[in-house]
């Protein structure tokens, strides 16, 4: 019966470890993920600025939401901290005043074509089409220079396809994992302990199950803001920081 025990737990301590090993891997992975990917993209494709200066660029998909995004809005405008929205052509009809709203209070407005599912699943033609009509949906609420893939996966024609808009394709450099599932700790943790000078933050919008960003953000804006780091939106933080990659 002792040894029984003892097997016992000697496996739940096999267990407890391998779970710590997953979950540091996991921690790291989407940073390491980026590196090597960004080793082997085009220079067309922004992951994050090179810059000393702390400033970092927080980044909110898949809005506007009638619920959701009015409360992003109210903690940014706490913190006083702009941000690009990264909208879903689909998504804009029946919200135009949140839209007016986000480009009146100082933030930027990016395409992430008009549904939320992997751009690069979709055919070119597919592709050109809901780009076009995304673009023609934000267009007329402020200037539209950005443009991010759904899941964060691109190609050589998409980037191609993307330059008669004048757009720049952004991919970012801390992904919480916040569309996968809430965790608004490990949220908190993976941002505050992968944040550095120049960053590209990705959080999201678009729907009432992920209230956890509220949280997230009432976390990391004034712990970013105590660390010393200013918030920009994209085109400031390219602008002040012309060496991006």
């Amino acid at each position: 019966m002792e040894g029984k025990v003892h097997r016992v737990r000697n496996a739940i301590i096999v267990m407890a470890g391998l779970s710590a090993l997953a979950s540091v891997t996991f921690f790291f992975k989407s940073r390491l993920f980026s590196r090597l990917i960004e080793e082997r993209t085009s220079d067309e494709v922004l992951f994050h600025a090179h810059t000393r200066e702390k400033v970092i660029a927080l980044t909110i998909d898949d809005g506007p939401h009638a619920e959701l995004t009015p409360q992003i809005l109210d903690v940014l405008a706490e913190y006083g901290v702009q941000a690009t929205f990264f909208i879903i052509g689909s998504h804009v009809p029946g919200n135009e005043a949140i839209m007016r709203r986000i480009v009146a209070e100082g933030h930027e407005l990016g395409n992430h074509l008009m549904s939320d599912r992997r751009s690069i699943t979709l055919s070119a033609e597919v592709f050109e089409r809901q780009l076009a009509t995304t673009h023609a949906l934000i267009a007329p609420f402020g200037p539209v220079r950005w443009f991010r893939p759904g899941s964060g996966w691109y190609n050589t024609r998409m980037l191609e396809q993307i330059r008669p808009y004048h757009y720049r394709c952004v991919v970012g450099s801390i992904y919480p994992y916040d569309a996968q599932f809430q965790a608004i700790e490990f949220e908190v943790g993976y941002i505050l302990g992968n944040v550095q000078p120049g960053a590209i933050i990705v959080l999201h919008d678009g729907d009432c199950e992920r209230q956890g960003t509220v949280a997230v953000l009432r976390r990391i804006l004034p712990a970013l803001q105590k660390r010393g780091y200013r918030f920009a939106t994209l085109t400031d933080l390219t602008q002040r920081n012309p060496t991006v990659t």
